[in-house]
């Protein structure tokens, strides 16, 4: 297939599959008695696009994060705010990447 016919084609996907109406969760009776993941209750496809999309996607913001964090090392030891800059480039997205569940938009980390 030639440039013009693949990019059509991916095109035609993108919209197809933006123009599918939204999808209502049903809030399902959760056993675990664990209040956060009943408020939540994830369904099927949320924790799978949750393990395909977003994880390597949160896991890949982290170590840009740690790396942003390196080179901004000086400038943060400087203004003395190395903690919160450590704190929202590397800690943010990796409680979100590995402590939050699978499917849940909240996470369960509260540091105190």
């Amino acid at each position: 297939m030639n440039l013009f016919r693949s990019t059509a084609a991916v095109l035609a996907l993108t919209t197809g599959l933006l123009a599918l109406p939204a999808h209502a969760e049903v809030v399902q009776e959760n056993v675990s008695g664990d209040p956060m993941y009943t408020a939540n209750a994830p369904s099927g496809y949320s924790m799978a696009g949750d393990i395909l999309i977003a994880r390597p996607l949160l896991i890949g913001a982290t170590v840009i994060g740690a790396g942003l964090f390196i080179i901004s090392l000086p400038f943060s030891a400087l203004g003395g705010n190395v903690g919160e800059a450590a704190e929202q480039l590397v800690g943010v997205p990796a409680q979100e990447a590995f402590v939050r569940c699978l499917g849940c938009t909240l996470s369960g980390y509260k540091a105190d």
